[in-house]
């Protein structure tokens, strides 16, 4: 109340809000010129107005008759702008500069809080104002100066070059026709500086007639700055409190956030990205990275991120490669689009930026004829994939963008091997897509670079060889130190076990074994009394404890064993016959769909995949391949499900055996060191020996038996 006191009010005064001009007010502005010198009594010629623009022409009269006034830099300047013939199309009909032009300009495109004040007997009228316009000097009569100067030179050359009109050349003319406008070229072209140009062209002039501050007219029209009828009937919009006065009066500004620069389309700050979903998050950021540390992208989403939902989130929208993060490719292409270069549909360009993204699991550098050569896509597309991930090296081709991270490879073996299983996938399809040829040489350090050498076959018998006795050797002293670690375990005090060691026959197996040479029983388990008890040698077929390094496929102690037996027998139950290379695909792709961190993915061998699956049940068919067949090692070992429990098993097994007659069995051949143990009998032609590869089995009687389907022996 004090403060009141202080301050009395002295005077009140009525406001008034007139309407009558509120469409059609404007406000000039001059700022080149000081106030003190105002352009009142200086004659208006003209003037014009493009309402939809607000933009308005003034010509104004030039004072020739003044000191300061230079004639002959007005006559010359009339000169270059009108040349020397006048017409009523001349800037300047007097041959001198005696006018210039004033062109408008708007200072805001929001006049919502502005308004024109008239005080008059104690009230305050005011008027909203349509438009605030800054007028300055044009300076256009130039450029009609350089265009006629340009004309006088076109002519003059003409004249100098020929005098005489010659008949024209024919010429060749070139009819193109245009392709129809998509949405997104429509919308680049509308926004564009030329068709604004073009578009603000087209709006008509308005001409005006110019009435002086004193003119009678003036002085009417200065009467509508008056609110009518004072009385305040019609005037609703004061008959208000004052706080909606003063917001109508003040409206709220929206001026900043339209003058706010707007981003880029595709450009998202880090306070809006981490409002998203993690996995929109993620994905985002692969999206305009394209490649990236994993280090990197943790440290992008902050600390409070849990590292374990951004491993499952960066799984779904990238590919690992030298252990780093690249972007999958259906990420950059989706389904409905294509090349902006070629206009390759996205199945194409993605099935070629995969094959670029494995070529970089293989080494670290890609030459780009190469990807050209095998994916038959053009050099624009090929280079775009190619920049994704990688940085060009003068003369030696395309580097990986990044380092090798071995750091996330140590850390996370379970994720890496599941990626290892995703890309052995799209091997198999850029194989069968491109018709790539398997590569059999060894695989190079990353450090090295250069085309790969072909290495020829003795070279890669004596290293396969090699490799083989190493491993065997320290296989055999893993397998004495487990053996040792369970006896230790599990014997008790006080009490003896009896070792005996292991037979020469099955030593000279195993070293068999070892060197590739591993023949496999193919005949029925009680017609023979062989060496190999399915497809195993004796000696470990009857001990219990593990071979190779790995567990028995018999003993099902671990989660391991029990695991992959029952993938084998699931498998054998849906397709009775696959082939080793055939069943370690689809081993794979069982892999690649279990969660990180299974029990298989601790490591399954290629022996310990055949032996489960000669434990299963099933039995290893000896198919005669020619001597030049291209097929793998892997393509020509064929399982096949030898017993079942159903009532099909006998003729399976008949039908396995190569259409054997009804009642007969097979026999061995002297000749063979695969049949030592039987009488000698001549050749046949039913079946193909497993080491020789001479046709040496032959079928008689077995008395007794009764097979189906046939009569009794």
């Amino acid at each position: 109340m004090a403060n009141e006191e202080d301050d009395p009010v002295v005077q009140e005064i009525d406001v008034y809000l007139a309407k009558s001009l509120a469409e059609k007010l404007y406000l000039f502005q001059y700022p080149v010129r000081p106030a003190s010198m105002t352009y009142d009594d200086i004659p208006h010629l003209s003037a014009k107005i493009k309402p939809k623009q607000q933009k308005v022409e003034l010509e104004m009269a030039i004072d020739t008759l003044n000191p300061n006034y230079c004639r002959s830099k007005g006559e010359q300047i009339a000169l270059n702008v009108d040349g020397a013939c006048t017409d009523e199309t001349s800037t300047y009909s007097s041959k001198l500069m005696d006018k210039q032009t004033f062109c408008s300009s708007q200072t805001t495109s929001s006049t919502s809080r502005y308004a024109a004040a008239l005080y008059r007997q104690g009230e305050l009228h005011l008027t909203p104002l349509h438009g605030i316009l800054q007028l300055r000097p044009s300076f256009s009569y130039l450029d009609k100066a350089d265009a006629k100067h340009r004309e006088r030179e076109a002519a003059n050359e003409a004249g100098d070059s020929s005098q005489d009109e010659a008949e024209e050349d024919v010429k060749q003319i070139t009819v193109r026709f245009s392709r129809p406008e998509s949405e997104q070229a429509r919308q680049r072209r509308v926004q564009s500086y030329e068709f604004l140009q073009k578009k603000h062209a087209e709006e008509p002039w308005v001409h005006l007639r110019y009435h002086g501050l004193r003119d009678s007219r003036s002085e009417h029209e200065r009467q509508y700055l008056l609110c009518q009828g004072s009385s305040g009937v019609g005037n609703t919009e004061l008959g208000k409190s004052p706080s909606e006065y003063l917001l109508m009066l003040m409206p709220p500004s929206q001026e900043e956030e339209k003058d706010k620069p707007v981003a880029p389309s595709n450009v998202l700050s880090m306070a809006q990205l981490r409002t998203l979903p993690l996995a929109d998050q993620i994905k985002i950021l692969m999206k305009n990275v394209k490649v990236m540390p994993f280090a990197n992208l943790m440290s992008l989403l902050g600390p409070s991120v849990d590292s374990v939902a951004v491993l499952r989130g960066i799984q779904k929208v990238a590919m690992l490669v030298q252990g780093n993060w690249v972007v999958k490719s259906d990420i950059l292409y989706p389904k409905d689009s294509s090349s902006p270069h070629s206009g390759v549909p996205a199945e194409v360009l993605c099935r070629g930026r995969d094959f670029v993204m494995w070529k970089f699991t293989q080494s670290r550098w890609v030459v780009r004829k190469e990807v050209a050569a095998v994916t038959k896509l053009c050099a624009e597309d090929v280079k775009d994939f190619l920049e994704h991930m990688a940085v060009v090296r003068v003369s030696r081709g395309w580097e990986f963008l990044l380092p090798h991270d071995g750091e996330f490879i140590k850390k996370h073996p379970d994720v890496v091997q599941r990626q290892r299983m995703l890309w052995t996938g799209i091997q198999a399809k850029l194989e069968k897509v491109y018709n790539l040829v398997k590569e059999t040489t060894p695989k190079k350090p990353d450090g090295q670079s250069g085309p790969a050498g072909l290495v020829p076959g003795d070279q890669r018998v004596q290293v396969a060889k090699s490799r083989a006795q190493q491993n065997h050797t320290l296989l055999g002293q893993e397998l004495q130190r487990r053996k040792e670690q369970a006896r230790a375990s599990a014997v008790l005090p006080g009490v003896r076990i009896k070792e005996e060691p292991l037979s020469d026959e099955g030593e000279d197996e195993e070293e068999q074994a070892a060197e590739g040479g591993e023949p496999m029983d193919t005949l029925p388990s009680g017609g023979l009394q062989s060496r190999l008890t399915n497809g195993l040698p004796a000696a470990w077929a009857a001990g219990g404890d593990s071979f190779n390094g790995h567990p028995t496929p018999g003993c099902a102690s671990t989660p391991v064993a029990q695991e992959l037996r029952a993938f084998v027998e699931a498998t054998f139950q849906r397709q009775f016959v696959l082939t080793l290379s055939e069943l370690k695909r689809l081993f794979n792709l069982h892999l690649a769909s279990l969660p990180p961190g299974h029990t298989l993915f601790s490591g399954i061998s290629d022996r310990m995949l055949q032996d489960t699956v000669l434990a299963a049940g099933c039995k290893q068919i000896l198919v005669p391949f020619p001597p030049q067949t291209a097929a793998s090692p892997d393509e020509q070992k064929v399982f096949a499900l030898w017993e079942s429990g159903d009532m099909s098993d006998q003729v399976r097994q008949s039908l396995l055996l190569g259409g054997v007659p009804a009642g007969l069995w097979p026999l061995g051949d002297p000749e063979c060191s695969c049949s030592s143990d039987f009488p000698a009998l001549a050749h046949s032609e039913h079946s193909v020996c497993c080491q020789t590869g001479r046709r040496c089995q032959l079928f008689e009687p077995k008395s007794g038996s009764q097979v189906p389907g046939g009569p009794a022996a």
